[in-house]
């Protein structure tokens, strides 16, 4: 990063920043770090990223943005990959999978991983910090209910957690051979693979709370 004085207009912070690329705080600073993005701590520790190199980075990545669904990563795709996934759980008898949610939770489960998958994708989708906003709104409405659900059939945390790991490995291995089998840019599949591991450790961590205050 570079050691430059600030220059009022020409130097954003973290936050304005990262909503101005359209990604999370987390992933910009991965790209100052690694050079991709102009910018240089203050002497209180805070980090300020040029704006002539942000907006070539929005220049870069937003033209002619074809929609996830429209390179494969649909619904319908992802939800092929999380059958095969699972099936591949029970025959390893690894105890991960809504394979081993009781039967009456067993479809409520799969629905509403359904419904998830498809505000994770409009969530990577977003053009915008308010569709992002709403996307991620509605998948943490999503993972309250199925921790509630979770909490309420006998599942304990620990099984809850592993039922939730198990389900994002899916979702990212399809996001990345998608990027693969389309040749993807890497600067997006790479920006797509960060901001949806980022929100699954914010949703993973939603869960966790959530079951707990219902088994309270």
């Amino acid at each position: 990063m570079s050691d430059l004085p600030v220059v009022a207009g020409d130097w954003l912070s973290l936050g304005p920043a990262s909503r101005m690329v359209g990604v999370d705080p987390d992933t910009l600073r991965r790209w100052a770090d690694d050079g991709r993005v102009e910018a240089f701590t203050t002497p209180g520790g805070h980090r300020r990223f040029a704006r002539r190199s942000l907006e070539r980075l929005v220049a870069t990545r937003r033209p002619g943005r074809t929609a996830l669904a429209a390179l494969g990563t649909t619904v319908e795709r992802v939800s092929l990959a999380y059958r095969r996934s699972y099936e591949t759980a029970r025959r390893a008898d690894d105890g991960s999978g809504p394979g081993n949610v009781a039967g009456p939770e067993r479809e409520a489960f799969r629905v509403d991983g359904r419904r998830l998958v498809a505000a994770l994708i409009a969530y990577l989708d977003a053009e915008d910090a308010a569709a992002r906003a709403t996307a991620e709104s509605a998948a943490e409405s999503l993972t309250d209910e199925l921790a509630r659900r979770l909490a309420g059939a006998g599942t304990t945390l620990t099984e809850s957690v592993a039922l939730f790991v198990a389900a994002r490995r899916p979702f990212l291995a399809q996001l990345g051979s998608m990027g693969r089998r389309r040749s993807m840019d890497a600067a997006r599949l790479a920006a797509a693979y960060e901001n949806a591991s980022g929100l699954l450790d914010r949703l993973l961590l939603r869960l966790i709370d959530t079951h707990q205050a219902s088994t309270r």
